[in-house]
């Protein structure tokens, strides 16, 4: 029986993230955007590896429809109160993220004075609507408060959010809305270790502050990646406890921040959706304000990674194999860029991600393999979790590609040079043409990162 490589490389799924991505019969991944195709293979001949590719038109999809969703469950439900999408900035601040967000309807949230002076470009240069708000979360250090003054007086929509005491005795001498972040007592399911969390002020703590000038929203935040409904809603359940004792004494309080957290099925394994999410807690907030009688909340969500990860993939080739005597998978495939690098979450947090081939993927023999970065680093690697990957067994006569999957979301950020090894050239593909964003990097590129020049050192 013919196998079906497209599901069996998990692609075509709207529940994994894959649908725009397809395989044809030569066994060539393809990503499909309306009416356009942009064959992998090709690119990579083109433009060599390590190569990574941005698709704006994912980062629209995924944001129209998450913004849809809530305002859908609002509309069936009778719910009052406004959705607003915040992006935080921190996942991905690059331009070319940033901008295709703005352009379908996001909001931001900040969490310093560069992310902020990016907007303060963006409104100089007349790409940025006075009604759009900005949440500046962060520590606020002189600069930071600086430059939200600043933006205040120029009429943009800035509120400052408390994220201690000290802040909220700075925070209440402006003039104009601020919000306070409220530290809550659980823990969810997800890969941050919140024993004590340094951001927040406690619950008991911020329910005995008396009456706070201007205070507009309520902010939580209960980590990344959580990985249950019940987390979520769980703290939509405690968010929504405090809110309803402040909101007593506050008449200006009127919106409920839950924060990020949202998960990515990076695995491709059964996860809850984004759609479900938003009529739960839509369905919920409306039951917890109905029953105390308050009016609803505007609700904000900080879901960056689940709207970024999945618009970005990152591709290598295979440069050399070397067999394991002892292990899960039977070789080591050494591709021509770093984990520690380029994708710095598989070493930092231990990421798990999907991997597939983006060539001879329809058809001939599959090898257990563990794949092995070009640094001289023996963390360097991506083994699974000490599983295994299936790829294509190496050909002689033909070079053999891989791709990661969701890799949109914090990698370029947190990218470094170890071993002072290049990061990936970066492509754009949007409306049929593809744009190079970022040139690959030569050694003279990264010399000079580091103080080095050509010739003379100096």
């Amino acid at each position: 029986m013919k196998k079906n490589w497209k599901k069996f490389w998990k692609l075509g799924s709207e529940e994994f993230n894959t649908q725009f991505f397809n395989v044809t019969k030569d066994g060539e991944l393809t990503v499909k955007e309306g009416n356009y195709i942009y064959n992998l293979p090709q690119l990579v001949r083109k433009y060599g590896t390590s190569l990574e590719i941005l698709f704006p038109f994912i980062l629209e999809h995924r944001l129209s429809d998450l913004i849809e969703y809530f305002n859908a469950y609002m509309k069936i439900y009778g719910y009052r109160g406004k959705f607003f999408y915040h992006y935080p900035m921190k996942v991905n601040q690059n331009k070319e993220v940033v901008m295709p967000l703005l352009s379908e309807g996001a909001h931001l949230e900040v969490t310093s004075e560069n992310e902020l002076w990016i907007v303060k470009k963006l409104w100089e240069g007349e790409k940025f609507h006075s009604k759009i708000r900005v949440l500046c979360n962060g520590p606020k250090t002189e600069a930071y408060l600086k430059l939200v003054v600043e933006l205040k007086a120029k009429g943009l929509n800035i509120i400052p959010i408390a994220e201690d005491e000290g802040e909220l005795e700075q925070l209440i001498k402006m003039k104009g809305d601020i919000g306070i972040r409220v530290d809550l007592d659980i823990k969810a399911d997800s890969r941050w270790d919140k024993k004590i969390d340094r951001f927040g002020i406690p619950e008991r703590r911020i329910l005995s502050l008396g009456k706070i000038r201007n205070l507009k929203v309520l902010h939580y935040h209960m980590g990344s990646q959580i990985s249950t409904q019940k987390s979520l809603l769980d703290g939509v359940k405690r968010g929504f406890d405090i809110y309803k004792e402040l909101v007593k004494t506050h008449p200006n309080l009127d919106t409920l921040d839950i924060g990020g957290g949202m998960g990515v099925p990076y695995e491709k394994k059964k996860f809850y959706t984004a759609k479900i999410m938003a009529n739960k807690i839509v369905k919920l907030l409306k039951k917890l304000a109905d029953k105390e009688g308050i009016r609803h909340p505007n609700l904000a969500v900080e879901w960056g990674q689940y709207v970024v990860a999945p618009s970005q993939v990152t591709i290598y080739k295979v440069i050399a194999e070397k067999p394991i005597h002892k292990g899960n998978a039977k070789s080591w495939y050494v591709i021509d860029g770093s984990f520690m690098n380029d994708l710095i979450d598989t070493w930092a947090i231990h990421q798990k991600w999907h991997v597939a081939p983006i060539n001879n993927a329809a058809g001939g023999e599959l090898k257990r393999v563990w794949l092995a970065g070009s640094s001289c680093d023996s963390d360097d690697k991506y083994t699974a979790g000490g599983s295994y990957i299936l790829l294509p067994k190496l050909k002689d006569s033909t070079d053999q590609y891989v791709m990661i999957f969701d890799t949109g979301a914090y990698q370029d950020a947190l990218a470094s040079h170890h071993c002072l090894l290049s990061s990936p050239a970066k492509l754009i593909a949007q409306d049929g043409v593809v744009k190079i964003a970022r040139k690959r990097e030569t050694s003279e590129m990264v010399g000079r990162l580091f103080g080095w020049s050509n010739g003379d050192g100096k």
